[in-house]
């Protein structure tokens, strides 16, 4: 899976850059996407994979702490850039005339700049309190890398406070954003049913993103549940949905955007083939 990951990514990333004629917007937010799914299995999969050949067992705390802010600051970005795609398609479909004017850069910042800074604010806010904990002696993470309440559990003071900024993440980033796309497709496909020919086309474009998004919230909802419930569940359960929350978006995504996605899949067999 990270092989397939890394190649289809770049792959993807390669033909979008290259391509002047996939330059468009929807088609650089796809590009953002390949970045992301890119990124998230180099964080911590090479230091799994060393940890598993070599027996490395350790690793210090503010490692612990930098590895974890990555990975959920990248993480954060799979259900943001949804938000803007989801955006890109309602202007296309339901203001077409204004589509342009919309997705002006100089505009288009007042939906990028606020949703960034809260990725920021929230991600840095709970792994700086999960820091400052106190951890008892034997402390070890049974996980195969430094996630967030994988940490909080090994402290021996209370957490609540930690508990509730993951919960308040977990409600003001994906569940925010699950709400504000799902109703963004809500009006999406009130306007397609008012179209005329062009409804096969928008829903062709549309359904791709919605796929991304069900997998995504599917996988998320059960990685985040395995928590919640883990007095039911084998350690060895909530680790595997955990990293697959991670690795299964970042091969799932590049594939379905290959092959849905008309304009770039051309490009991508035109680059195999030569």
């Amino acid at each position: 899976m990270f092989v397939v990951s890394l190649s289809a990514n770049s792959l993807l990333l390669y033909v979008i850059i290259a391509q002047r004629s996939l330059h468009s917007p929807m088609c650089i937010f796809i590009g953002g996407m390949a970045f992301v799914d890119l990124s998230l299995p180099l964080l911590f999969v090479p230091h799994m994979l060393l940890s598993f050949l070599f027996n490395w067992r350790g690793i210090s705390l503010i490692g612990c702490l930098v590895q974890m802010h990555f990975i959920h600051f990248v993480g954060t970005f799979q259900s943001t850039l949804l938000v803007w795609m989801a955006l890109d398609r309602y202007f296309a479909i339901c203001t077409p005339l204004y589509y342009h004017e919309h997705m002006a850069m100089p505009k288009f910042l007042k939906f990028i700049i606020p949703l960034v800074v809260r990725n920021v604010v929230m991600i840095t806010l709970f792994v700086s309190l999960a820091g400052n904990l106190s951890f008892c002696a034997e402390n070890v993470i049974n996980h195969c890398f430094c996630e967030h309440m994988a940490l909080v559990e090994l402290a021996c003071g209370s957490t609540a406070i930690n508990n509730l900024t993951g919960l308040l993440s977990v409600f003001f980033i994906p569940v925010f954003d699950v709400v504000f796309v799902s109703g963004s497709y809500v009006v999406i496909f009130t306007s397609m049913l008012k179209s005329g020919r062009s409804s096969v086309k928008a829903f062709h474009t549309c359904s791709t993103h919605i796929m991304v998004f069900t997998i995504n919230l599917t996988i998320a909802v059960v990685a985040f549940l395995s928590y919640r419930i883990r007095n039911s569940l084998p350690a060895a359960v909530r680790v595997f949905f955990s990293t697959m929350y991670l690795l299964f978006p970042s091969c799932f995504h590049p594939i379905i955007y290959g092959i849905r996605t008309t304009e770039i899949r051309e490009h991508i067999l035109k680059t195999l083939t030569c």
